[in-house]
Protein backbone atom coordinates (compact mmCIF):
# COMPACT_ATOMS: atom_id res chain seq x y z
CA UNK A 1 0.00 0.00 0.00
CA UNK A 2 2.03 2.75 -1.35
CA UNK A 3 1.13 6.58 -0.01
CA UNK A 4 -0.46 7.02 -3.81
CA UNK A 5 -2.64 4.23 -3.07
CA UNK A 6 -3.23 5.40 0.69
CA UNK A 7 -4.44 8.62 -0.82
CA UNK A 8 -6.98 7.45 -3.20
CA UNK A 9 -8.12 4.66 0.17
CA UNK A 10 -8.36 7.78 2.54
CA UNK A 11 -10.13 9.79 -0.09
CA UNK A 12 -13.21 6.45 -0.08
CA UNK A 13 -12.57 5.57 3.58
CA UNK A 14 -11.49 8.48 6.03
CA UNK A 15 -12.09 6.64 9.25
CA UNK A 16 -9.38 3.35 7.21
CA UNK A 17 -6.69 5.84 6.65
CA UNK A 18 -6.78 7.16 10.88
CA UNK A 19 -6.89 3.78 11.60
CA UNK A 20 -3.80 2.83 9.11
CA UNK A 21 -1.62 5.38 11.03
CA UNK A 22 -2.89 4.60 14.30
CA UNK A 23 -2.08 1.02 13.40
CA UNK A 24 1.55 1.92 12.57
CA UNK A 25 2.03 4.07 15.28
CA UNK A 26 0.64 1.29 17.80
CA UNK A 27 2.65 -1.03 16.38
CA UNK A 28 6.04 0.34 16.41
CA UNK A 29 5.84 0.80 19.89
CA UNK A 30 4.98 -2.88 20.40
CA UNK A 31 7.61 -3.69 18.06
CA UNK A 32 10.17 -1.25 20.29
CA UNK A 33 9.02 -2.89 23.44
CA UNK A 34 9.42 -6.26 22.20
CA UNK A 35 12.61 -5.93 20.38
CA UNK A 36 10.96 -7.91 17.70
CA UNK A 37 8.21 -8.29 15.02
CA UNK A 38 4.55 -9.11 16.69
CA UNK A 39 3.29 -12.59 15.22
CA UNK A 40 -0.52 -12.69 13.68
CA UNK A 41 -2.53 -15.22 12.80
CA UNK A 42 -4.88 -14.57 9.92
CA UNK A 43 -7.07 -17.42 10.37
CA UNK A 44 -9.61 -17.28 7.54
CA UNK A 45 -8.42 -17.49 4.08
CA UNK A 46 -10.44 -15.15 2.86
CA UNK A 47 -8.82 -12.95 5.08
CA UNK A 48 -5.36 -13.30 3.98
CA UNK A 49 -6.74 -12.67 0.12
CA UNK A 50 -8.23 -9.59 1.30
CA UNK A 51 -5.08 -8.51 3.58
CA UNK A 52 -3.08 -8.75 0.67
CA UNK A 53 -5.45 -7.40 -1.88
CA UNK A 54 -5.93 -4.51 0.12
CA UNK A 55 -2.36 -3.79 0.27
CA UNK A 56 -2.10 -3.87 4.46
CA UNK A 57 -0.09 -7.64 4.39
CA UNK A 58 2.85 -4.88 2.47
CA UNK A 59 2.29 -1.94 4.76
CA UNK A 60 2.74 -3.57 8.31
CA UNK A 61 5.34 -6.02 7.10
CA UNK A 62 7.99 -4.46 9.24
CA UNK A 63 6.31 -4.50 12.31
CA UNK A 64 3.67 -7.22 12.05
CA UNK A 65 4.45 -10.67 10.56
CA UNK A 66 0.82 -11.64 9.19
CA UNK A 67 0.35 -15.69 9.29
CA UNK A 68 -2.01 -17.10 7.25
CA UNK A 69 -3.61 -20.49 8.61
CA UNK A 70 -5.71 -23.53 8.34
CA UNK A 71 -8.82 -21.53 6.95
CA UNK A 72 -8.97 -22.51 3.78
CA UNK A 73 -11.66 -25.46 3.41
CA UNK A 74 -9.89 -26.02 -0.13
CA UNK A 75 -6.32 -26.55 1.27
CA UNK A 76 -7.09 -28.48 4.46
CA UNK A 77 -8.79 -30.41 2.18
CA UNK A 78 -6.64 -34.14 2.93
CA UNK A 79 -4.92 -35.71 -0.37
CA UNK A 80 -6.75 -39.00 0.66
CA UNK A 81 -10.22 -37.06 0.22
CA UNK A 82 -9.10 -35.38 -3.10
CA UNK A 83 -8.07 -38.70 -4.57
CA UNK A 84 -11.51 -40.89 -3.46
CA UNK A 85 -13.30 -37.50 -5.10
CA UNK A 86 -11.06 -37.74 -8.44
CA UNK A 87 -12.13 -41.76 -8.31
CA UNK A 88 -15.29 -41.00 -7.80
CA UNK A 89 -15.38 -38.70 -10.93
CA UNK A 90 -13.91 -41.15 -13.14
CA UNK A 91 -16.47 -43.90 -12.27
CA UNK A 92 -18.48 -45.30 -15.38
CA UNK A 93 -22.26 -43.62 -14.78
CA UNK A 94 -21.26 -41.32 -12.00
CA UNK A 95 -21.69 -37.70 -12.48
CA UNK A 96 -19.73 -35.59 -9.80
CA UNK A 97 -21.16 -31.71 -8.31
CA UNK A 98 -18.39 -29.45 -6.95
CA UNK A 99 -18.01 -26.10 -6.13
CA UNK A 100 -15.85 -24.16 -8.36
CA UNK A 101 -12.44 -24.53 -6.43
CA UNK A 102 -11.91 -27.74 -6.33
CA UNK A 103 -11.83 -28.59 -10.14
CA UNK A 104 -8.27 -27.56 -10.52
CA UNK A 105 -6.63 -28.96 -7.15
CA UNK A 106 -3.87 -31.51 -7.60
CA UNK A 107 -4.88 -34.83 -6.38
CA UNK A 108 -1.88 -37.47 -5.91
CA UNK A 109 -2.04 -38.57 -9.76
CA UNK A 110 -4.68 -36.36 -11.22
CA UNK A 111 -7.47 -33.29 -10.66
CA UNK A 112 -11.11 -33.33 -11.30
CA UNK A 113 -10.29 -30.77 -14.36
CA UNK A 114 -7.85 -33.40 -15.93
CA UNK A 115 -10.57 -35.66 -15.32
CA UNK A 116 -13.07 -34.19 -17.57
CA UNK A 117 -10.46 -33.84 -20.32
CA UNK A 118 -10.42 -37.82 -20.34
CA UNK A 119 -14.13 -37.34 -20.52
CA UNK A 120 -15.66 -37.57 -17.06
CA UNK A 121 -18.97 -35.90 -16.12
CA UNK A 122 -18.19 -33.25 -13.72
CA UNK A 123 -21.20 -30.20 -13.09
CA UNK A 124 -19.90 -27.03 -11.63
CA UNK A 125 -22.66 -25.37 -8.86
CA UNK A 126 -23.21 -22.26 -7.11
CA UNK A 127 -25.60 -23.90 -4.77
CA UNK A 128 -25.90 -27.10 -3.25
CA UNK A 129 -29.63 -27.24 -3.80
CA UNK A 130 -28.06 -27.59 -7.82
CA UNK A 131 -26.83 -31.24 -7.14
CA UNK A 132 -30.92 -32.26 -6.46
CA UNK A 133 -32.04 -30.96 -9.74
CA UNK A 134 -29.02 -32.43 -11.63
CA UNK A 135 -29.97 -35.72 -9.90
CA UNK A 136 -33.83 -35.56 -11.30
CA UNK A 137 -32.72 -34.62 -14.72
CA UNK A 138 -29.89 -37.23 -14.81
CA UNK A 139 -31.58 -40.20 -13.13
CA UNK A 140 -30.88 -43.37 -12.38
CA UNK A 141 -27.36 -42.17 -12.61
CA UNK A 142 -25.46 -41.51 -9.34
CA UNK A 143 -24.58 -37.90 -8.55
CA UNK A 144 -22.51 -37.36 -5.91
CA UNK A 145 -22.33 -33.59 -4.62
CA UNK A 146 -18.82 -32.62 -3.11
CA UNK A 147 -19.05 -31.26 0.30
CA UNK A 148 -16.05 -29.35 1.53
CA UNK A 149 -16.24 -26.30 3.74
CA UNK A 150 -16.63 -25.17 7.48
CA UNK A 151 -19.56 -24.30 9.72
CA UNK A 152 -20.20 -21.60 6.69
CA UNK A 153 -21.29 -24.40 3.82
CA UNK A 154 -22.52 -27.18 6.37
CA UNK A 155 -25.63 -25.28 7.20
CA UNK A 156 -26.58 -24.97 3.12
CA UNK A 157 -25.17 -28.47 2.86
CA UNK A 158 -27.47 -30.13 5.59
CA UNK A 159 -30.50 -27.89 4.12
CA UNK A 160 -29.70 -30.06 0.76
CA UNK A 161 -29.68 -33.42 2.38
CA UNK A 162 -33.13 -32.39 4.16
CA UNK A 163 -34.77 -31.43 0.71
CA UNK A 164 -33.26 -34.85 -0.53
CA UNK A 165 -34.54 -36.60 2.17
CA UNK A 166 -38.02 -35.01 1.42
CA UNK A 167 -37.91 -36.06 -2.30
CA UNK A 168 -36.90 -39.49 -2.17
CA UNK A 169 -33.63 -39.39 -4.06
CA UNK A 170 -31.99 -42.59 -4.69
CA UNK A 171 -29.06 -41.11 -6.86
CA UNK A 172 -28.31 -38.55 -4.92
CA UNK A 173 -25.32 -38.52 -2.36
CA UNK A 174 -22.93 -36.40 -0.60
CA UNK A 175 -18.76 -37.36 -0.25
CA UNK A 176 -18.84 -35.25 3.13
CA UNK A 177 -15.26 -33.48 3.92
CA UNK A 178 -16.83 -30.81 6.08
CA UNK A 179 -14.73 -29.54 9.19
CA UNK A 180 -14.72 -27.75 12.35
CA UNK A 181 -12.82 -24.25 12.83
CA UNK A 182 -11.85 -24.37 16.56
CA UNK A 183 -10.85 -28.30 16.91
CA UNK A 184 -7.77 -27.15 14.04
CA UNK A 185 -6.99 -23.90 16.33
CA UNK A 186 -6.56 -25.94 19.53
CA UNK A 187 -4.31 -28.60 17.64
CA UNK A 188 -2.53 -25.27 15.89
CA UNK A 189 -1.93 -24.08 19.59
CA UNK A 190 -0.89 -26.90 21.56
CA UNK A 191 0.46 -29.21 23.02
CA UNK A 192 3.52 -27.87 21.33
CA UNK A 193 2.92 -24.47 22.32
CA UNK A 194 2.95 -21.57 19.73
CA UNK A 195 4.39 -18.02 18.57
CA UNK A 196 1.49 -16.36 18.17
CA UNK A 197 0.81 -12.61 19.76
CA UNK A 198 -2.53 -12.92 18.58
CA UNK A 199 -5.41 -14.00 15.76
CA UNK A 200 -7.59 -12.68 13.71
CA UNK A 201 -10.77 -14.97 13.29
CA UNK A 202 -13.20 -16.06 10.59
CA UNK A 203 -16.26 -13.86 10.59
CA UNK A 204 -18.02 -15.82 8.37
CA UNK A 205 -17.31 -19.31 10.35
CA UNK A 206 -18.09 -17.08 13.49
CA UNK A 207 -22.06 -15.89 11.91
CA UNK A 208 -22.92 -19.80 12.73
CA UNK A 209 -21.34 -20.12 15.40
CA UNK A 210 -21.25 -17.32 17.54
CA UNK A 211 -18.29 -15.28 19.04
CA UNK A 212 -18.60 -17.72 22.29
CA UNK A 213 -17.07 -20.88 20.16
CA UNK A 214 -13.93 -18.85 20.21
CA UNK A 215 -13.02 -17.74 24.33
CA UNK A 216 -11.16 -21.20 24.77
CA UNK A 217 -7.90 -19.46 22.15
CA UNK A 218 -7.93 -16.65 25.32
CA UNK A 219 -8.94 -18.40 28.29
CA UNK A 220 -6.84 -21.81 26.96
CA UNK A 221 -4.11 -20.32 25.58
CA UNK A 222 -3.56 -16.85 26.55
CA UNK A 223 -4.04 -15.47 23.00
CA UNK A 224 -5.63 -12.01 22.52
CA UNK A 225 -7.87 -12.57 19.15
CA UNK A 226 -10.59 -10.90 17.32
CA UNK A 227 -13.49 -11.72 14.90
CA UNK A 228 -13.31 -9.20 12.30
CA UNK A 229 -15.15 -8.38 8.71
CA UNK A 230 -13.27 -8.51 4.85
CA UNK A 231 -13.55 -5.33 3.62
CA UNK A 232 -10.48 -2.73 4.52
CA UNK A 233 -12.01 -0.99 7.12
CA UNK A 234 -13.29 -3.73 8.76
CA UNK A 235 -10.07 -5.97 8.34
CA UNK A 236 -8.43 -2.21 9.64
CA UNK A 237 -10.32 -1.73 12.23
CA UNK A 238 -9.86 -5.44 13.84
CA UNK A 239 -5.89 -5.04 13.65
CA UNK A 240 -6.45 -1.92 15.44
CA UNK A 241 -8.61 -3.70 18.48
CA UNK A 242 -6.90 -6.71 18.33
CA UNK A 243 -2.99 -4.47 18.76
CA UNK A 244 -5.08 -2.18 21.28
CA UNK A 245 -5.57 -5.42 23.79
CA UNK A 246 -2.06 -6.83 22.74
CA UNK A 247 -0.52 -3.44 23.89
CA UNK A 248 -3.36 -3.57 27.44
CA UNK A 249 -2.24 -7.16 28.12
CA UNK A 250 -5.73 -8.21 27.20
CA UNK A 251 -6.54 -11.64 27.03
CA UNK A 252 -9.75 -12.00 25.92
CA UNK A 253 -11.97 -12.80 22.27
CA UNK A 254 -13.23 -9.78 21.09
CA UNK A 255 -16.36 -9.04 18.53
CA UNK A 256 -15.37 -6.32 15.63
CA UNK A 257 -18.02 -7.67 12.90
CA UNK A 258 -20.99 -7.46 15.68
CA UNK A 259 -23.24 -6.52 12.92
CA UNK A 260 -22.89 -9.76 11.43
CA UNK A 261 -22.08 -12.15 14.27
CA UNK A 262 -23.62 -12.42 17.62
CA UNK A 263 -22.38 -14.20 20.54
CA UNK A 264 -24.48 -16.81 20.29
CA UNK A 265 -23.96 -17.15 16.42
CA UNK A 266 -27.17 -18.44 14.24
CA UNK A 267 -29.18 -21.07 15.77
CA UNK A 268 -31.02 -21.91 13.05
CA UNK A 269 -28.18 -22.80 10.59
CA UNK A 270 -26.70 -24.75 14.15
CA UNK A 271 -29.91 -26.67 14.23
CA UNK A 272 -30.13 -27.56 10.94
CA UNK A 273 -26.11 -28.66 10.88
CA UNK A 274 -27.43 -30.82 14.02
CA UNK A 275 -30.75 -32.30 12.61
CA UNK A 276 -27.86 -33.60 10.11
CA UNK A 277 -24.81 -34.52 11.19
CA UNK A 278 -22.84 -35.68 13.91
CA UNK A 279 -19.48 -34.88 15.11
CA UNK A 280 -16.56 -37.15 13.63
CA UNK A 281 -12.57 -37.37 14.01
CA UNK A 282 -11.49 -35.76 10.29
CA UNK A 283 -8.11 -35.50 7.96
CA UNK A 284 -6.51 -32.41 7.56
CA UNK A 285 -3.65 -31.38 5.34
CA UNK A 286 -0.37 -30.23 7.70
CA UNK A 287 -2.18 -31.59 10.56
CA UNK A 288 -3.31 -35.49 9.75
CA UNK A 289 -5.68 -36.78 12.00
CA UNK A 290 -8.04 -33.54 14.27
CA UNK A 291 -10.07 -35.54 16.74
CA UNK A 292 -13.84 -34.19 16.16
CA UNK A 293 -12.75 -31.96 14.17
CA UNK A 294 -15.14 -33.25 11.24
CA UNK A 295 -18.69 -33.89 10.18
CA UNK A 296 -20.49 -37.13 8.87
CA UNK A 297 -24.32 -38.04 8.06
CA UNK A 298 -25.88 -39.03 11.21
CA UNK A 299 -27.79 -42.23 10.80
CA UNK A 300 -31.10 -40.88 9.74
CA UNK A 301 -29.40 -39.78 6.89
CA UNK A 302 -26.35 -42.35 6.13
CA UNK A 303 -28.23 -43.33 3.04
CA UNK A 304 -26.97 -40.07 1.47
CA UNK A 305 -23.07 -40.87 2.26
CA UNK A 306 -21.35 -41.27 -0.42
CA UNK A 307 -18.32 -43.07 1.35
CA UNK A 308 -20.64 -45.80 2.88
CA UNK A 309 -22.76 -46.28 -0.04
CA UNK A 310 -20.17 -46.97 -2.62
CA UNK A 311 -17.37 -48.38 -0.10
CA UNK A 312 -14.80 -46.00 -0.32
CA UNK A 313 -11.95 -46.46 1.79
CA UNK A 314 -9.31 -43.31 1.49
CA UNK A 315 -6.06 -44.32 1.44
CA UNK A 316 -2.83 -42.97 2.98
CA UNK A 317 -1.65 -40.04 0.13
CA UNK A 318 1.41 -38.02 0.12
CA UNK A 319 1.47 -34.21 -1.05
CA UNK A 320 3.80 -33.36 -3.63
CA UNK A 321 7.36 -33.72 -3.21
CA UNK A 322 8.78 -30.12 -1.89
CA UNK A 323 5.20 -28.75 -1.27
CA UNK A 324 5.23 -26.82 1.52
CA UNK A 325 1.70 -26.06 1.27
CA UNK A 326 0.54 -28.25 4.62
CA UNK A 327 3.66 -25.93 6.29
CA UNK A 328 1.89 -22.66 5.26
CA UNK A 329 -1.57 -23.90 6.57
CA UNK A 330 -0.13 -24.06 9.89
CA UNK A 331 1.93 -20.65 10.19
CA UNK A 332 5.51 -22.35 9.71
CA UNK A 333 6.40 -21.37 6.33
CA UNK A 334 6.13 -18.92 3.56
CA UNK A 335 4.44 -19.09 0.10
CA UNK A 336 8.23 -17.79 -1.56
CA UNK A 337 10.11 -20.67 0.88
CA UNK A 338 8.73 -23.04 -0.84
CA UNK A 339 10.93 -24.51 -3.55
CA UNK A 340 7.93 -24.78 -6.05
CA UNK A 341 6.72 -21.24 -5.73
CA UNK A 342 6.43 -19.40 -8.77
CA UNK A 343 8.71 -21.69 -10.94
CA UNK A 344 7.25 -24.97 -10.94
CA UNK A 345 3.98 -23.64 -9.44
CA UNK A 346 1.56 -20.81 -10.35
CA UNK A 347 -2.11 -20.51 -10.27
CA UNK A 348 -2.11 -21.89 -13.89
CA UNK A 349 -0.04 -24.91 -13.47
CA UNK A 350 -0.52 -25.72 -9.57
CA UNK A 351 1.58 -28.38 -7.79
CA UNK A 352 -0.47 -27.41 -3.78
CA UNK A 353 -3.80 -26.32 -3.63
CA UNK A 354 -2.67 -23.31 -1.96
CA UNK A 355 -2.12 -21.97 -5.25
CA UNK A 356 -4.49 -22.23 -6.70
CA UNK A 357 -7.59 -21.90 -4.21
CA UNK A 358 -9.53 -18.67 -4.51
CA UNK A 359 -8.44 -18.68 -0.54
CA UNK A 360 -4.97 -19.47 -0.74
CA UNK A 361 -2.28 -18.03 0.84
CA UNK A 362 -0.10 -18.90 -2.07
CA UNK A 363 -2.21 -17.69 -4.67
CA UNK A 364 -2.53 -14.77 -2.67
CA UNK A 365 0.87 -13.64 -2.28
CA UNK A 366 1.54 -14.68 -6.05
CA UNK A 367 -1.28 -12.31 -7.15
CA UNK A 368 -0.46 -9.34 -4.87
CA UNK A 369 3.00 -9.89 -2.93
CA UNK A 370 5.08 -10.94 -5.60
CA UNK A 371 7.87 -9.04 -7.72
Amino acid sequence: MNDEYLSDYGANHPVATKLVKRILKTGEALCFDRGRRLVIMEVCGTHTVAFARAGITRLVEDIIDLQSGPGCPVCVTHQADLDCMVALAGRKDFSVVTFGDLLRVPASDTSLEREVAGGADVHICYSPADSLDLARQLAPREVVMLAVGFETTAPAIAATVLQAGTKGLKNWSIYCALKKVPPALRALLGPDGHNLDGMILPGHVAAVTGRREFDFIAWEYGIPAVVTGFEPVDLCFGLYRLLCDIKAGEKKVVNSYSHVVKEEGNREAQAQVSQCFEITDARWRGFGLIPDSGLKLNKLFARFDAQLRFGLDPVPACEESGCLCGRILTGKAKPPQCPHFGSTCTPLAPIGPCMVATEGACGAYYRFMAG
